[in-house]
């Protein structure tokens, strides 16, 4: 996606905060939200599709790499791995040794 693709679609989204009517903005930005859903499942996946792709292919790349290269967080592409994937905030503790 180039610049000039991002910038539309966040001039978009600029465009719904903008609704002068607080009802109807609300009401754009929830009909916005609930579609962001259905496609951060499908994102989601095409993502770990290719980090497991990118990781198993030929010499395989490192999860730094693959992180590096993608431009996303380290801990996303490990989370890939562990099966992981829920949000950061309800990630679970790792046990305390002995546990």
């Amino acid at each position: 996606m180039s610049d000039e693709e991002v910038r539309r679609v966040s001039d978009a989204l600029d465009a719904v905060e903008q609704i002068a009517d607080r009802e109807e903005r609300v009401k754009a930005q929830s009909r916005i939200m609930a579609e962001q859903i259905r496609r951060n499942r499908a994102w989601s996946e095409e993502r770990s599709a290719l980090i497991r792709e990118l990781w198993a292919d030929g010499d395989g790349l490192s999860y730094r790499q693959i992180a590096d290269r993608l431009q996303i967080k380290l801990s996303t592409v490990q989370d890939v791995f562990r099966g992981y994937k829920g949000s950061g905030t309800a990630r679970p503790k790792k046990a305390a040794d002995g546990e």
